[in-house]
């Protein structure tokens, strides 16, 4: 049985362990490649992208996918819906491995908004030293001139490109980070707002405490919406108790 990850995530790694301990299962990750040194599961590894909905269905075809697992960022979003197109040409099961988003807790400061420009124009009436943790892409959206009075400390695993923000220290680092970490940053930037995605899982999840007990509002970037009709489970173990009734079918694809 070939089993396809679309990975880069903490949970596809996770997976690509776990299926490559299981008897009679071939597994592929699929990375995107916009990280310079990605951290490589077990298994066969293929990076870069397949030409949208139509050429990952061909993938699917020559290499005789039996199963495709969606477990890209929750913020990737076109490969999600690439991913619903294909299996469907393909004759394919899919799963979503999607990890829960964040809840706020008691003492939390959140600012939900709908994209990095929606994020961006809230910054004015929150804070002038931000700490950006929304990833090297889409910078532009805080390169405008209505923040130049705006410093932002911007973590990311590769070093960002312009259009950048006019005052900008980057901190090239990568999770899991700690509590202690990151109270740190917090306490030594003199940071007053934080920014981030709502990615979910526990990587990346300490900033927002250290923001609840300094009092730092936070503007969380709301998940953008999944294709509809794909079954989804939160973790790898789940995806894997999905894998194990498909091993042994016969999957005969026509065309």
């Amino acid at each position: 049985m070939h089993v396809l990850i679309l990975g880069g995530t903490t949970e596809g790694r996770r997976l690509a362990e776990l299926l490559a301990d299981e008897a009679g299962v071939r597994v592929t990750s699929s990375l995107a490649g916009r990280v310079a040194a990605p951290r490589l599961p077990p298994g066969e590894v293929r990076v870069g992208g397949f030409g949208g909905a139509e050429g990952l269905a061909a993938w699917l075809a020559e290499h005789h996918v039996d199963a495709l697992i969606d477990a890209t960022h929750p913020f990737a979003g076109t490969i999600s819906f690439n991913a619903a197109k294909a299996a469907a040409l393909a004759h394919v099961p899919l799963l979503a491995l999607r990890r829960p988003g964040w809840v706020a807790e008691e003492g939390d400061d959140w600012h939900p908004v709908g994209s990095l420009e929606e994020a961006a124009r809230a910054l004015p009436a929150l804070g002038e030293r931000v700490f950006l943790t929304t990833g090297r892409l889409g910078l532009a959206a805080f390169a405008g001139p209505g923040l130049d009075a705006h410093w932002f400390l911007v973590r990311s695993v590769d070093a960002p490109e312009p259009p950048c923000p006019a005052r900008m220290e980057v901190l090239l680092d990568r999770g899991p980070f700690t509590l202690d970490g990151e109270r740190e940053i917090l306490r030594a930037h003199r940071v007053d707002v934080v920014v981030t995605k709502d990615s979910g899982g526990s990587a990346t999840a300490p900033k927002l405490v250290a923001a609840r007990e300094a009092g730092v509002p936070v503007v969380v970037v709301r998940r953008p919406a999944g294709p509809e009709g794909v079954s989804a489970v939160a973790t790898p173990e789940e995806a894997v108790d999905w894998v194990r009734p498909l091993r042994g079918e016969v999957r005969v694809v026509c065309g």
